[in-house]
């Protein structure tokens, strides 16, 4: 079976069928941390989903550390200079910015 996405306050987890245990699990997919949950109906596994991601937010407060964020749709990339200036004139004579311009490349090579 498939994985299957759920979105709750920004983090985005991936669950399925677990058919050995007869349950479905799930993990969050975008921060670094491990945050995971289960349930034997989708009931029940959102309703894990949704208190796993409060206790994680609350347990790094508690902790003192900030929860990591998903991703914030920013992103650094370094290129050469000339890179950066032809890819800058190539956007102006586009009669765009050089944002629109990556962001409109990047989402066609993630097509």
């Amino acid at each position: 079976m498939a994985n299957q996405l759920l979105e709750y306050q920004g983090y985005l987890a991936e669950y399925h069928l677990d058919e050995r245990d007869g349950i479905l699990v799930g993990r969050v997919i975008n921060t670094r941390d491990i945050i995971s949950f289960e349930g034997r109906s989708v009931k029940e596994l959102l309703s894990d989903f949704h208190n796993s991601i409060k206790h994680y937010i609350k347990a790094c407060k508690e902790e003192g550390v900030p929860p990591e964020k998903p991703y914030s749709g920013k992103f650094v990339v370094r290129v050469e200079p000339a890179l950066h200036r032809q890819l800058a004139e190539k956007a102006a004579q586009k009669g765009e910015s050089l944002n629109a311009m990556i962001k409109e490349a990047l989402e066609d090579l993630a097509a």
